[in-house]
């Protein structure tokens, strides 16, 4: 008698439609990857970027039903938010911290694009876009902590309005056009640039910037949402103080994404050179590197001068970073002084640490040279990954989900007795375990396992043979 097959279920069928219908959209066009073993997630630091952008979005969405965009209303919805809406405080310090991260990415992605040459081999389209998503994300998250009007809002607006007012020939058109006439006025644009205008910009120009395949790994998204998460539950954003037209505010700093622009400000300077003109050269470099860099070297270590020039760039970004947090502890002294960063020492280390970098860069690369023996061919080293057998992975497994619904209870009880920050802290140590039980799972292979163990029976047996057939030497002497 004939095997009948299995008829498709409901799933399969919807399945099978919904797959045939998008044969004919955009979206079929782009091809994901679920990796089934770990992969370094600078490989795919751009996906996982998007995926911040996404829960951004989500987080972003939900404080839109609560938030009011006016000068009265800014800081007490946002602390209302906080103190009174269910799972707002979560909501919100997600959003905070997951907006940090996704500058972060963004930066760290295009550092690994540019050290490994993924500018060149016909992707300059991709280069270009990227850069300008980078810019566009750094307004956005500036548009973002804007709109609680605290004293921290307020330095940043001074900020953008001097940079604005002091540009050349449109320089107040230009600050009358963005920011206004007044308070109300840049809050209400702000949060139209915000919430709006600026993902729509940046949700275009990511449909030019997504490459074809796509990487989607599930585990690693899991942990970087967990580390989101402790993170707030750790360093909890804060509300700060509300700004108050009538009365000065004390001395702040911006976002540390900020800093380094703010540091350049408070030289003493033209605002629009040094906040304006110098980093814009940081941008226009990266940004013209492809159309400069022709040689179809790929490594980094092949590129010395380029090598140099990104590792100039990253100790002036540090240095400006962390010279822009600086205050005098002076407290005899008035603002404007101890806000005062001296020129000569400052722009004197910026210039000290792009010679070293150069120095650094060629003389690694020449003592790396000098070790090289020549016609002697690398050799590639490979690395053996954990598997664990059969045994140890349901044992760490089974351990791992008794330990994640330990801490879901935990997780419950502490945000049912108010204690908001452990609960976003245990949540995200949920979400971390839970990304360590995805890996474990997908590395289980039952065929690798046997084929290794079969391996080694096999080498163990091979070995006792050849002990076996070699002679035994004795010496003998005779009476």
């Amino acid at each position: 008698m004939a095997a009948t097959s299995k008829k498709p279920g409901i799933i399969s069928k919807f399945w099978d439609y919904t797959k045939n219908r998008l044969n004919r959209t955009v979206f079929w066009g782009l091809k994901f990857t679920m990796p089934q073993k770990f992969l370094s997630p600078m490989g795919y630091s751009g996906m996982l970027t998007f995926c911040l952008f996404l829960l951004l979005g989500i987080t972003g969405a939900f404080l839109m039903l609560f938030y009011v965009p006016g000068i009265e209303g800014a800081f007490d919805s946002v602390e209302f938010i906080d103190e009174e809406i269910p799972y707002g405080f979560a909501i919100r310090n997600i959003h905070y911290h997951a907006s940090n991260a996704m500058v972060f990415m963004a930066v760290l992605h295009l550092y690994y694009q540019y050290f490994s040459g993924r500018y060149k081999i016909k992707n300059e389209m991709i280069w270009v876009t990227g850069m300008i998503l980078g810019v566009i994300t750094i307004l956005e998250a500036f548009t973002g902590y804007n709109l609680l009007f605290n004293d921290r809002a307020e330095l940043a607006v001074s900020i953008g309005v001097s940079l604005t007012v002091f540009s050349p020939i449109v320089g107040p058109q230009l600050a009358q056009m963005i920011w206004g006439q007044g308070f109300s006025d840049f809050l209400i644009r702000l949060y139209a640039l915000h919430v709006f205008i600026i993902p729509i910009v940046m949700g275009i120009l990511m449909f030019v910037h997504f490459p074809r395949f796509l990487v989607f790994d599930l585990p690693m998204w899991s942990v970087m949402v967990g580390v989101i998460l402790i993170t707030g539950g750790i360093f909890p954003v804060e509300m700060g103080v509300k700004f108050d037209p009538n009365h000065p505010p004390g001395i702040t700093v911006p976002e540390w994404y900020l800093t380094g622009l703010y540091a350049f400000i408070r030289t003493g300077f033209d605002k629009f050179i040094t906040g304006g003109l110098l980093p814009a050269l940081l941008i226009a470099m990266f940004l013209f590197v492809p159309f400069i860099d022709h040689s179809r070297k790929i490594s980094w270590k092949d590129r010395p001068f380029f090598s140099a020039l990104g590792i100039a760039s990253i100790s002036q970004v540090f240095i400006t970073t962390i010279w822009g947090f600086y205050v005098n502890p002076d407290p005899t002294k008035n603002l404007d002084d101890r806000l005062f960063v001296e020129p000569v020492p400052f722009y004197g280390v910026l210039l000290v640490s792009v010679v070293l970098s150069f120095v650094v860069v060629y003389g690694f690369l020449k003592a790396r040279a000098a070790l090289v023996v020549p016609g002697q061919k690398a050799v590639p080293t490979k690395q053996t990954p954990l598997i664990l057998n059969t045994f140890w992975t349901y044992a760490v497994l089974i351990l791992l989900v008794i330990f994640e619904i330990i801490l879901n209870g935990m997780a419950l009880m502490a945000y049912q007795g108010g204690l908001w920050a452990l609960a976003l802290f245990e949540t995200g140590a949920i979400f971390c375990i839970f990304g360590i039980i995805a890996h474990v799972y997908r590395s289980y292979n039952p065929k690798v396992i046997e084929a290794e163990k079969a391996a080694k029976e096999e080498a163990a047996k091979a070995a006792k043979e050849a002990d076996a057939a070699v002679p035994t030497i004795t010496n003998s002497k005779s009476d």
